[in-house]
């Protein structure tokens, strides 16, 4: 490996871990401020609330993809809002087996609330940021992304 290409591996190293650290601490606040609300309610509930919100009415797998956790995971997150009456499921007219998952009245409430404490948090992340270096840092990060889906990769 010649000398300029470790250099970008080192580099896109530290960047995967500031990106995470950066999840990290987002998560952490996100949870403080839900706590505040309803200290049952966890980041990955949250989490599919909002997913919904943009994209109600997707199916299961569909949510796990989005989220990045496997089916088994998304079952009992699932599981937990239907029994909260946050979510509801809808199967499908013509496969049973799969299921729609819709938003209640509840659940909107909840992104309702939870949604202004997100963007401010957020906002407060990209403070010193201009308009102009926030795509930049999201197309930098789309391209890796797609990188890192290309074949010849080992998938883990």
């Amino acid at each position: 490996m010649s000398e300029n290409q470790k250099t970008i591996s080192e580099l896109a190293l530290e960047l995967g871990w500031a990106m995470s650290e950066m999840k990290s601490r987002l998560r952490q606040k996100i949870q403080a401020c839900v706590s505040e609300y309803d200290p049952n309610l966890s980041v990955e509930l949250i989490e599919i609330l909002g997913l919904l919100s943009r994209n109600d009415g997707i199916n299961q797998q569909e949510i796990a993809n989005k989220v990045s956790k496997d089916k088994s995971s998304i079952t009992y997150l699932i599981n937990s809002l239907v029994k909260r009456d946050l979510v509801e499921r809808v199967a499908y007219k013509n496969d049973r087996r799969n299921n729609q998952i819709f938003l209640t009245s509840k659940g909107k409430k909840i992104v309702e609330k939870v949604y202004p404490w997100a963007l401010e948090l957020y906002t407060k992340a990209v403070d010193d940021l201009d308009k102009e270096d926030i795509s930049q840092a999201l197309l930098l990060v789309k391209k890796m992304t797609a990188n890192l889906d290309k074949p010849g990769y080992k998938s883990t």
